[in-house]
């Protein structure tokens, strides 16, 4: 009777903490005063999903502690802006840099072990300058669009070869490209070399062939950061997160500068980015714009023999990440829905590339 009783006490914790985690805002980094332990599992690296991170580790800490677990590995995770450096866990490198985005956390799990850091988060696959021992673990599905000023001169659509001729500069004024736009001089602007979502969206607008930036294109906004002043202007343009967009604006995610300020997502190709679903209807990626070249799987790396390893270490990861992991139970789709990602379906999640 007491086992019982004690097994119904435990899943209705682990039900109320993975609620209170899918309803409210998760703390940025480890909360203020946590260390990660050495043997937990620590990642860093894209902007993106850092705020779907910083929920699965809540969730997934509390349905440890829920389940009277003391033993297993947590899971944390450091944004990607911040401290300029950190001390990622017990032992860690006392002196590494806070990666800012996907591209400079995977060169730290290449560079790094796993005293220091676990797994990296990317919202880009994997491409020809990454080493062959990176695995990419699939996680769920994002897509990328445009934003612009609200009440600015940016129409409400873009083809694909219009948004190619801006950001190469071959357009430069809203009325080259319509007769019917504003004679107005267009301000495009793309995150940091390093991201993720800036990569992905100069293959999507090139058609799969990544464009190179004109010289009129302003690198290192913070990406899906729309309270950056410079985005302030009625002729600003920049790739955006749909799915980090949708956190910002409707789910509660919205956090300092992490939000959308004065920015509204844009159509492509007259495909809307995001359409409500569902019974109370709620905003979410529209599949239809998901399933074009502008939808993108985003990932969790880690490091190939240890994904493998049959020690606790490769077992944590597996546990966490895999196609049996929590991420991919039903408590951990219920958060990636909540931050504004397609959850994918069982035993797409959690597989590896």
């Amino acid at each position: 009777m007491r086992k019982t009783a004690a097994k119904l006490l435990a899943a209705a914790a682990i039900a109320t903490s993975v609620a209170t985690v899918a309803s409210g805002v998760a703390v940025a980094d480890p909360a203020t005063g946590v260390t990660p332990a050495a043997q937990d599992i620590v990642g860093v690296g894209s902007d993106t999903t850092q705020a779907v991170l910083n929920g699965l580790s809540a969730g997934y800490n509390a349905s440890l502690a829920a389940a009277g677990n003391t033993t297993s590995p947590r899971l944390y995770s450091w944004d990607a802006t911040g401290s300029a450096t950190i001390v990622t866990k017990t032992g860690a490198d006392a002196n590494f840099t806070r990666p800012n985005g996907s591209g400079a956390g995977i060169k730290q799990l290449e560079q790094k072990t796993s005293t220091t850091v676990d797994f990296a988060r990317s919202s880009r696959a994997r491409q020809a300058g990454d080493q062959a021992t990176d695995t990419f673990v699939t996680l769920a599905k994002d897509a990328v669009s445009w934003a612009a000023k609200n009440g600015g001169n940016a129409p409400a659509s873009l083809t694909t070869d219009q948004l190619k001729d801006i950001f190469t500069c071959a357009k430069t004024n809203w009325h080259d490209i319509n007769a019917a736009w504003p004679n107005s001089t267009i301000k495009p602007f793309l995150p940091q070399a390093d991201s993720g979502t800036r990569a992905f969206f100069l293959k999507a607008i090139g058609g799969g062939v990544t464009v190179n930036p004109g010289a009129c294109v302003v690198s290192g906004t913070q990406e899906n950061q729309g309270t950056d002043s410079v985005l302030d202007d009625n002729d600003a343009i920049v790739p955006y997160s749909v799915a980090h967009y949708i956190g910002q604006v409707w789910n509660g995610k919205a956090t300092g500068t992490d939000a959308q300020g004065p920015l509204t997502i844009r159509d492509v190709n007259s495909v809307t980015p995001v359409v409500l679903s569902g019974t109370p209807a709620v905003h979410v990626i529209n599949p239809s714009f998901a399933s074009t070249a502008y939808g993108r799987v985003i990932y969790n790396v880690v490091r190939q023999a240890e994904w493998v390893a049959t020690d606790t270490h490769g077992q944590a990861l597996r546990a966490i990440f895999g196609t049996s992991g929590w991420i991919c139970s039903a408590a951990g789709a219920a958060i990636v829905k909540d931050y504004g990602f397609l959850a994918l379906p069982a035993g797409a999640c959690g597989s590896t590339v």
